[in-house]
């Protein structure tokens, strides 16, 4: 299956033997000696392979095409087959990397940690990969001055044109990065561009650049190129954890964009390797019909050319084997993947929109509270009472938010003032507490959409009664 895909500009520094140099540094340089092929030396080949049937290297040069495709295959010990293809057009300049691996009831997700691969390190650190418009290709992070406001603001405005996806990530209120901006761009090289506020002071200039289009306080925006897909803002919440869960949202949509891209086949290993095999059955077939020819006339100098042919063909026969094993791998893939579906009894009736789970299981326990309210309401042995029934039954109503609402009602029965025992029961919940004056601001997860003012000093019995039922109306 497809874990990841890219297709990235070179620039005109790189030769063929440069590409088939680095791809055998990437491979010698490998910091796991169990994936180094050893006994390579390479004497300026463009058609070699070294290692063994578990691990392996090939390169493959299309002349036809000015096409160099190199494939590293390792057969893991649980079976598994790791395929990492690097194919290079030298006529467009541009270079395909491409990162496969067998099919596996477990390989259903993208890694939570996932990172782009080391070779296109080795492209930036060679000066190899071309520039995006005004835009360096980096595996760093770019700061956001005033000398790069308009740039940013182009960008969110739509007046900018660039190939590759670009990550601004805006300065928290408390001015503060949202998330670990270097880890980011390392894990985002060659396929994004990471943008960064220097400062939120630019907020103002910011927004009367954009329109109050620009994201803030800690929010992030992906934005796409030639408008593909339409911007995605992901929204900052102060609470511990927060910052990892909102990095691999933004790596999956990334790297789900860059793999959904369109590749034409000759910029992958097999479409090159199925090229190679039509030029050189129609040389063939022209070989030895000009030899069956010349074989009437001198049977020793033709019989000595057939020979040959045959060795070729012998050659052919198995890289169709090759090519014949690849796609039995596919077919299994797909296979396993259908029989996932098939076993599966439950069918997810709605896709979640871009409100985030404020904790686990939140949004589904509201959607089933909501169904059962309405099932209550709703005449008995009806269709609609069934579908409720059967809804409610198969999702393990946990009741998660009426336990809250219990929870809230029973801090605040006899409230007389913020206690230390109610500070940790409310942080605990998930609010965050910050003192105004005369009152306390309690902020749900850190969202500021979701704030309730709560009295230093409590004027009647009544009020903890009214709080409770102010939180519950508007968080629960």
């Amino acid at each position: 299956m497809l874990l990841f895909s890219a297709i990235l500009k070179i620039n005109n520094t790189m030769g063929k033997d440069d590409f088939i140099r680095l791809a055998l540094e990437w491979n010698q340089s490998n910091p796991r000696k169990e994936n180094i092929i050893p006994g390579i030396e390479w004497n300026g080949e463009h058609n070699v392979r070294y290692g063994d049937d578990d691990l392996w290297l090939d390169i493959e040069e299309y002349r036809n095409q000015n096409i160099i495709a190199v494939r590293y295959e390792k057969t893991a010990p649980d079976g598994a087959v790791w395929d990492t293809d690097y194919v290079m057009n030298f006529n467009s300049m541009e270079l395909s990397v491409r990162l496969d691996r067998s099919y596996l009831e477990s390989a259903m997700t993208i890694d939570s940690k996932f990172s782009t691969p080391h070779f296109i390190s080795l492209l930036i650190e060679h000066g190899y990969l071309a520039d995006d418009g005004i835009l360096p290709v980096s595996n760093k992070p770019m700061l956001i001055d005033e000398e790069y406001l308009q740039v940013l603001a182009d960008i969110i405005n739509g007046d900018a044109q660039y190939r590759l996806p670009i990550v601004y990530i805006s300065k928290t209120f408390n001015n503060e990065d949202p998330v670990e901006i270097g880890w980011m761009a390392s894990r985002l090289k060659g396929v994004a561009h990471v943008l960064v506020q220097k400062d939120n002071h630019l907020n103002t200039a910011l927004r009367n650049a954009c329109n109050d289009q620009n994201e803030y306080y800690g929010a992030i925006g992906v934005y796409y190129p030639k408008q593909a897909m339409s911007r995605k803002r992901l929204l900052y919440r102060q609470y511990e954890g927060f910052d990892d869960i909102l990095m691999e949202k933004v790596i999956r949509s990334v790297i789900l964009y860059s793999n959904s891209q369109m590749v034409e086949p000759l910029f992958t290993w097999s479409g090159v390797n199925n090229a190679l095999l039509r030029d050189k059955y129609s040389s063939q077939k022209e070989e030895r019909i000009a030899a069956e020819k010349a074989k009437q006339k001198a049977y020793d100098d033709a019989d000595e050319l057939l020979s040959s042919v045959d060795e070729e063909i012998k050659e052919l026969k198995r890289q169709v084997s090759q090519l014949t094993k690849a796609n039995d791998a596919l077919t299994y893939e797909n296979q396993g993947l259908k029989t996932k579906l098939d076993s599966s009894e439950a069918v997810p009736l709605i896709y979640l929109g871009d409100e985030d789970e404020l904790f686990q299981g939140e949004i589904k326990d509201m959607i089933l509270e909501i169904l059962s309210d309405t099932l209550k309401n709703t005449a008995p042995k009806t269709r609609r009472s069934d579908v409720l029934s059967d809804i409610i039954g198969k999702n393990n109503y946990e009741e998660l938010l009426k336990k809250r609402e219990a929870c809230i009602k029973a801090l605040f029965k006899d409230h007389k003032g913020m206690t230390g025992t109610l500070r940790q029961d409310l942080v605990d919940m998930g609010f965050i507490i910050a003192e105004e004056g005369k009152h306390y601001k309690l902020t749900y997860y850190g969202d500021g959409r979701y704030r309730i003012t709560v009295s230093k000093t409590p004027s009647d019995h009544r009020e903890g009664r009214n709080t409770a039922s102010t939180i519950i109306k508007n968080l629960f």
